[in-house]
């Protein structure tokens, strides 16, 4: 009976670490094309399989699929979005089906792993720009990070009788 609860107890606690960033996302392909190298030869990466992440500008939901405008940024080994002004370019992710834009709003963090499916010429303010299409296979949308704290601050060492304390006080000469 004991050795059956230690079984449990260890498979919960296993599964408990399992990630729920899909594999696709987490494993780029080997030798996968970057946005900028597409743009500069779309005809030789038609069909490529990529894995490519970034920070959603806008998304467009359409009869049957959604696009997604991502600003490409560098990927981490698990597939999140640096936080970086590096930038690869833009592309649109074609996902099938209805994307909310409240939650894919702009700003979030977005991967998507699908195919090459060539340049659509869209304008970013007046200036035409050549976008990376992908049919997108897998697609994870990244939970917004929290802001770095103050290191020297520390809520928990606060002093509510702050001005009154013996150490502290006014009266105190140095």
């Amino acid at each position: 009976m004991l050795r059956v609860l230690l079984l449990m107890s260890a498979a919960l606690w296993l599964g408990a670490c399992a990630s729920t960033v899909p594999e696709p996302i987490r494993q780029a392909p080997a030798g996968a094309p970057l946005p900028d190298e597409v743009r500069a030869d779309p005809a030789r990466f038609q069909g490529s399989q990529v894995s490519w992440g970034g920070v959603i500008a806008g998304v467009t939901n359409r009869s049957n699929d959604t696009l997604v405008e991502v600003v490409s940024r560098p990927l981490t080994s698990n597939g999140r979005p640096r936080e970086t002004d590096v930038t690869q370019g833009r592309f649109l992710a074609r996902v099938p089906g209805f994307l909310d834009p409240a939650v894919y709003a702009a700003g979030r963090e977005f991967t998507v792993a699908g195919r090459v499916a060539g340049l659509e010429l869209r304008r970013v303010g007046e200036f035409d720009y050549p976008y990376v299409q992908v049919d997108v296979e897998t697609h994870y949308l990244w939970a917004v990070r929290e802001p770095v704290r103050d290191p020297y601050y520390s809520p928990w060492w606060y002093d509510p009788w702050y001005p009154y304390h013996p150490i502290y006080g006014p009266w105190r000469r140095y």
